[in-house]
């Protein structure tokens, strides 16, 4: 399908996608953040609703690719960054924005991330599961089951939709059975993660390196898992009853079909930093 004429955005040097539905109301903040980057010379457009971010980047002609917003977003620019061989430049603008911690961005101040256009370029791993990239992590099981629910409710407009999901994921406590490269694994939670994380109860932490060029496999012992089993690899496969996953990927609910073939791409991504000072 051709894009609309809405997706049609003109020739520029670096275009800044800004997700406004990302994390909690940004209101003038993201008016500040169209500012500053036009301030840089940059092409900074606001999703209007209708509009798909993957679409907007893949038609625009652009030297430098730039997403604000969370895990989401941010993937879905970069899946086009790597189909195209562009520069990427990740803007924190979402609610918890693990892949820019991981960068070494402050998620307090997006507005510091711009500097990233005109800054320096290093490569990073893309995972992929399926078709779909990644940059952080695939998750089955009790998380995974937790965002599908809070999505639900957030399409009821339900309140306090995390807090129902987590409760509704609790009280059904079946383990997730599946098979890793052929062999029967039960855990309440499987997470493939693009290199190693540092995890502890209920909590993803932060990655020491994103250009490792490995997968980690984790799966959860007991229902407040407070040790995880540990794999590393190029590439798994996971299958399971039903011929389909519900799955979390970098935070999106998503349903994968099975067997879910995952791999590491190393370096795929261009990914442009603020210099450092000094």
């Amino acid at each position: 399908m051709q894009p609309s004429a809405a997706y049609t955005l003109r020739p520029v040097r670096g275009l800044l996608l800004i997700n406004p539905r990302s994390g909690d109301d940004r209101g003038p903040r993201i008016e500040e953040l169209r500012d500053k980057a036009g301030a840089r010379g940059l092409e900074a457009h606001v999703l209007a609703a209708g509009e798909e971010i993957s679409e907007l980047a893949r038609s625009a002609e652009v030297d430098v690719l730039g997403a604000a917003g969370g895990d989401g977003t941010l993937a879905s620019v970069a899946a086009v960054a790597v189909d195209r061989d562009l520069p990427f430049v990740a803007v924190p603008f979402g609610t918890r924005n693990h892949f820019a911690r991981d960068l070494g961005l402050d998620p307090g101040d997006p507005f510091a991330a711009l500097a990233g256009f005109s800054g320096d370029e290093r490569r990073i791993d893309v995972g992929q599961a399926g078709g779909r990239r990644f940059l952080n992590n695939v998750s089955l099981g009790l998380y995974a089951a937790l965002v599908h629910r809070r999505e639900h409710h957030r399409r009821r407009r339900e309140v306090l939709a995390d807090v129902r999901a987590l409760g509704l994921s609790l009280s059904n406590r079946s383990q997730r059975c599946a098979t890793i490269d052929g062999e029967p694994v039960s855990a309440p939670v499987l997470l493939v993660a693009n290199n190693a994380y540092e995890l502890s109860l209920l909590s993803i932490g932060e990655r020491k390196r994103l250009d490792e060029g490995s997968l980690y496999l984790y799966a959860a012992r007991g229902w407040l898992p407070r040790h995880w089993d540990e794999r590393r690899g190029e590439r798994f496969t996971i299958d399971a009853p039903g011929g389909r996953l519900d799955a979390a990927v970098d935070g999106e609910p998503a349903e994968l079909e099975t067997p879910l073939e995952l791999s590491i791409n190393p370096g795929a991504l261009r990914v442009r930093l603020p210099r450092a000072p000094g």
